[in-house]
């Protein structure tokens, strides 16, 4: 029996590269597609969206509306889900691709509705809390979690257009209720929290690869971070500056000569397919880690450390206010 696939953000421009490849190559997944704004008549993002599955009259595609901007919400649609799986509703989850993101660079700091700062909520707490309450509903010996990385999260591979790279602060607080940036760093600061929202992606990948290998049941779920590559072609790009848009348009239009010789910067088609193989091709099946596109690489060596997965866990347990009943895994959180 075919089973399910989550996707969140699923109208942004790397999700709908993925959403082509996945209803033409893989048609018999049901996807559940999640949105913040799921009517087409107010989001012209949704409305490429649902364009796109128009097309393909047999997809089975559910567009559901989940704002990870509240966690309150992030539970709900969690329990639905899974209550769905427990009747049989729906086929039992392959996948849960957390893609979903945002970032402010030139706005300054955002906050969400639970008054967390809104590019970590986004990027990575909402998926915590949607992995952890929909794990028991896994495909329990194919069921795979993918993370979005990014080249952004190791940070000791410097960034052209920032002067402050990924980092965990001493007192992880900083991560949900930073400090005030100062008026010369907004830019910068801003890109700083996206990338270590980033890793914060791998970092929890890894430390959740070992509990799940800890737990005989669910041993065989696997869990994945995939880097897609930089897109020049996401609307994302628009949150740059003005000479960053200006290069990342150049390079949009070398982009088909650009791709035989880098995957530094991928078009949104090629990334799309990608994070489709690594969600639910069977050659991946059983395949755990980092991964740059569909290749085996090599995380930042501060995700890889034990003691800093943990603390990232307890925080992001306890920002969540997460409880032992809302996890089926045997944790020293739960």
């Amino acid at each position: 029996m075919a089973g399910t696939v989550i996707i969140t953000g699923a109208n942004g421009s790397l999700a709908l590269g993925f959403m082509a490849h996945i209803l033409s190559q893989y048609p018999h997944f049901t996807v559940i597609a999640t949105v913040r704004n799921a009517s087409s008549g107010k989001d012209e993002n949704t409305a490429k969206l649902v364009d796109l599955v128009s097309n393909c009259p047999t997809a089975k595609v559910i567009i559901e509306a989940l704002d990870l901007g509240r966690l309150d919400t992030v539970r709900s649609f969690a329990h639905k889900v899974a209550n769905q799986v427990a009747s049989k509703e729906i086929p039992r989850i392959s996948a849960i691709i957390c893609n979903a993101a945002t970032w402010s660079l030139e706005g300054g700091q955002k906050f969400t509705a639970d008054g967390y700062e809104a590019t970590f909520q986004v990027c990575h707490l909402a998926h915590f809390v949607l992995v952890n309450l929909l794990l028991d509903s896994l495909n329990r010996d194919n069921g795979r979690i993918v993370m979005l990385g990014s080249i952004t999260h190791d940070p000791h591979k410097m960034q052209p257009i920032s002067s402050l790279t990924a980092e965990f602060p001493g007192n992880l607080e900083e991560l949900v209720k930073p400090t005030v940036d100062p008026a010369s760093l907004i830019h910068d600061r801003g890109f700083q929290r996206y990338a270590t929202a980033k890793l914060a992606n791998v970092t929890f990948a890894l430390h959740l690869n070992k509990i799940l290998k800890e737990n005989p049941q669910y041993s065989k779920i696997t869990v994945t971070a995939m880097d897609p590559g930089g897109l020049p072609d996401s609307r994302a790009q628009i949150e740059q500056k003005k000479s960053t848009q200006r290069i990342m348009n150049v390079i949009k239009v070398l982009l088909p000569l650009l791709r035989h010789f880098t995957s530094t910067f991928r078009t949104i088609e090629d990334a799309g397919k990608d994070l489709a193989i690594v969600s639910v091709d069977p050659t991946f099946h059983g395949k755990r880690g980092y991964f740059v596109g569909v290749k085996d690489s090599e995380p930042a060596a501060i995700s890889r450390d034990v003691q800093c997965q943990q603390r990232l866990w307890e925080a992001c347990w306890r920002w969540s206010g997460m409880r032992g009943e809302d996890t089926c895994l045997k944790t020293s959180s739960s």
